[in-house]
């Protein structure tokens, strides 16, 4: 537990203040229902939410806590998808390892960058993730598509460039693993929206294992953020379902114009 990333409030026998928990519930609630709409990209969110809404101090605790709550929502995640059949095992196991190493890598450069660079530098991420959804809104990718001998070093490649930008800045990645699937295989954004869980949990794991060793990880934040996750993400799918198909590109551009507004707010604050 890192001291500086608390406000000073009274302190609960966990360690988390007793004014965080219900933000740490809503903005874990905010995250798991985008994922729960969209299928991807509320991580993004997590750090901000963390250092705007909840008040840690610490850019880096944000970071490391963020990793480990969008890792244990990624799994929850997963446990429907292999039900409902859409996992690719196979890609799982060339793009998760690979993407490890790059998880490990990015977050041990990460920690070493100045905590107000590193968020300049997260904004900028996030001004790109919301081109990426608007230009890939419509994107579904072709029925039957895999891993094979010709694309898997694609696949390999891929996850370590994406597993070194998730653990360089604490995210799950899955807007970013999502495409790097389709674009490395074709596969079905359904398919690579399930596979990208995979990935997404072993990359926050590794990440949050890394930033836990320098104790930059707010372990019961996480918890409050995770059960807020996952109610979220509940409501999410739920309303997704009653909203239909037809209804991802409009979300993703909604999604899209937050991205672009929560960026401009973390240049405002940091410059």
């Amino acid at each position: 537990m890192v001291a500086s990333s608390l406000t000073p409030d009274l302190v609960l026998s966990g360690g988390i203040l007793s004014a965080q928990i219900v933000p740490a519930l809503a903005s874990g609630s905010l995250v798991g229902l985008v994922l729960g709409l969209i299928g991807g990209g509320g991580s993004i969110l997590a750090v901000p939410l963390l250092i705007y809404l909840v008040g840690v101090r610490n850019p880096h605790v944000a970071i490391g806590t963020s990793a480990f709550a969008v890792a244990i929502n990624a799994l929850a995640g997963l446990v429907t998808h292999a039900r409902e059949h859409t996992v690719k095992w196979r890609c799982a196991g060339f793009f998760a390892p690979a993407g490890m190493i790059g998880a490990a890598l990015g977050a041990h450069l990460g920690k070493a960058m100045d905590g107000q660079r590193l968020l300049l530098l997260f904004a900028a991420l996030m001004v790109l993730v919301g081109i990426a959804m608007i230009r890939g809104r419509h994107d579904q990718g072709i029925p039957g598509a895999a891993c094979n001998r010709d694309n898997v070093w694609k696949v390999g490649l891929f996850g370590l460039c994406t597993g070194g930008l998730s653990g360089f800045f604490g995210i799950g990645g899955g807007f970013l693993i999502v495409p790097a699937l389709m674009a490395a295989t074709h596969m079905p954004v359904l398919n690579a929206v399930g596979t990208s869980l995979v990935a997404v949990a072993a990359f926050g794991v590794t990440t949050a294992a890394s930033y836990a060793l320098s104790g930059l990880v707010d372990w019961s934040l996480a918890l409050w953020f995770i059960l807020g996750g996952v109610a979220g993400c509940v409501i999410g799918t739920r309303l997704a379902r009653a909203m239909g198909q037809g209804s991802g590109a409009t979300l993703k551009l909604v999604f899209a114009a937050l991205i672009f507004i929560v960026a401009g707010y973390i240049v405002f604050k940091t410059v």
